[in-house]
């Protein structure tokens, strides 16, 4: 689990401008926790369960140009949001959620595909324990476990105001959502993004989104088999 659609579309969509502090939960590598650096300028905590995906974005926060400001805990988000006395006001993760389809092989891949570990129930208690009362929260989704969540959230008091509904082309299927949800109650708006044109061309919604993340965006096509 490296580097796919999911984390670049998400760390791309993210606003941090006003941020403190954050935290990235199920970390991996490091990416969207470095892509958050890139642009803020605040602390960063990263969290992961696994301890090999930990090494790797620790040693990624290491050489990068933000290392001071970057923290890597290896925990399961569960102890750390019932250990930690710190308060976030931007909380972000692309979780586990295969949790309606076959698990795939191999000890590292299934935490990072499935929700055993962490059920979305204890996701959101946990956000809501250490969120900030006017901080927010994004993650992105499958379609059908994205819907689940916002009901989820929704009855436990953790609102979603923004819902972007992800499409690989124009003529397909709503595959990611990405969700912002608040403590606070009020209107939900929508909006639609298109990652590639039918040339398999990336759309200029998704350049002019994750530009600053891409060396050659316009020639290269996506690696990732996420989507």
């Amino acid at each position: 689990m490296k580097v796919g659609t999911d984390a670049v579309l998400l760390g791309s969509w993210v606003n941090a401008t006003d941020a403190h502090r954050i935290l990235d939960i199920g970390t991996g590598t490091g990416l969207i926790a470095l892509m958050l650096a890139q642009k803020s300028s605040c602390n960063i905590d990263a969290v992961d369960i696994d301890e090999n995906a930990c090494m790797q974005a620790r040693e990624n926060f290491r050489i990068s140009p933000w290392f001071l400001r970057m923290h890597v805990f290896h925990q399961s988000f569960q102890e750390l949001a019932g250990q930690s006395n710190l308060i976030y006001d931007l909380i972000v993760s692309n979780p586990p959620y295969f949790h309606h389809a076959s698990k795939p092989s191999g000890e590292s891949r299934l935490h990072a595909r499935h929700n055993d570990l962490l059920a979305f129930r204890e996701l959101i208690e946990g956000v809501k324990k250490i969120l900030h009362p006017e901080g927010k929260f994004y993650l992105i989704l499958p379609t059908k476990e994205g819907m689940e969540f916002m009901d989820l959230g929704q009855n436990s008091g953790l609102f979603c105001r923004h819902l972007v509904k992800i499409r690989t082309k124009p003529n397909k299927p709503e595959k990611r959502l990405i969700m912002e949800f608040s403590k606070e109650f009020g209107t939900l708006t929508e909006e639609e993004f298109i990652i590639q044109n039918e040339d398999n061309s990336f759309t200029q919604q998704y350049i002019d989104l994750t530009i600053d993340y891409y060396i050659g965006l316009k020639n290269v096509p996506p690696t990732d088999a996420q989507i």
